[in-house]
């Protein structure tokens, strides 16, 4: 297989934006209850469709029920469709906390080391999040509280339609393309720390070009994960900190850890200390997918052993 239709950059955008605008149309005006069967056909014809995506997420979920002890069993019935289920769901949540319909007493918020009291105050920090949940709700609630000024680095090219949609829902996106981050785009994330505004980025996305990544063992098998993080921290010289936010019923758990006060690498130690990074922030990412193991929304083949 050609490892561009491997990589998830190269996957088309799949979705089309007048039926994107429909179903947020229909969501917004007659309520998710009443919507919810036209969501479910939605969700039907991508899980029959797409079957990379199913191999993909059949592949997770048995990496993860071998993997160690689950808080959160995995349901017996068709888990891999509703794990596409809890997809279509996240995407719906996207455009309600836009909206106003989520709001903070929506949230349970583990915060150990008081890093909310931090925003706000004094220099910007990186917050590193993942495809696990749905961050887009800290997102929209931190700009529309006024709370902190959040740029999210991406690579949206792949889903431009959905950001123009959540673009028309309300969103004030800050978003700024890792594949530009050249010497200028760098003095201009400097600057937006000094002025004490954070940055978000992702820390399972593996970029396309280049060969920035660092090999980890995550559930039980080797994967490769992404050097930008820790590399970006190293430079910016601030505090790195993990997010995860994930749906428990009605409510989303949100939480905040401090991962590390400053990362500091030399030309000699920075494969070493890059490595262990990213090591650290791989066991996270399980634990907290072994809490909600639904909602790691990765749909391309991630092990370096996957066929």
């Amino acid at each position: 297989m050609n490892t561009m239709d491997r990589h998830w950059a190269g996957q088309p955008e799949r979705g089309n934006l007048a039926l994107m605008r429909l179903t947020a149309w229909a969501a917004r005006n007659l309520g998710r209850r009443l919507v919810a069967p036209v969501v479910w056909a939605v969700v039907l014809y991508f899980y029959l469709s797409g079957a990379q995506a199913r191999r993909a997420i059949a592949d997770y979920q048995r990496r993860l029920t071998q993997s160690g002890d689950m808080p959160v069993p995995l349901p017996r019935r068709m888990p891999v469709y509703r794990q596409y289920l809890a997809f279509a769901h996240a995407i719906l949540d996207k455009l309600d906390v836009w909206q106003g319909k989520i709001t903070l007493a929506s949230l349970d918020i583990a915060d150990p080391d008081g890093l909310h009291g931090q925003m706000g105050q004094g220099r910007g920090q990186i917050l590193v999040g993942s495809h696990l949940g749905n961050i887009e709700v800290c997102r929209a609630l931190a700009e529309r509280t006024g709370a902190l000024k959040l740029n999210v680095l991406v690579h949206d090219k792949h889903a431009a339609r959905f950001s123009r949609l959540l673009n028309e829902a309300g969103g004030g996106l800050r978003m700024i393309q890792v594949s530009e981050l050249d010497a200028p785009a760098m003095l201009d994330l400097a600057q937006r720390l000094d002025r004490g505004e954070w940055l978000a980025i992702a820390g399972d996305r593996v970029p396309l070009r280049g060969d920035r990544c660092a090999p980890v063992d995550f559930l039980g098998a080797t994967a490769l994960l992404p050097q930008g993080p820790w590399l970006l921290a190293g430079l910016l010289r601030c505090p790195v900190n993990l997010l995860f936010c994930t749906r428990h019923g009605p409510r989303y758990r949100v939480a905040m850890e401090r991962f590390s006060d400053g990362i500091e690498w030399t030309r000699a130690t920075r494969q070493a200390r890059i490595a262990d990074s990213a090591q650290r922030y791989a066991d996270r990412l399980a634990a907290h997918c072994r809490q909600a193991p639904l909602q790691w929304f990765n749909f391309y083949p991630f092990w370096k052993d996957d066929a």
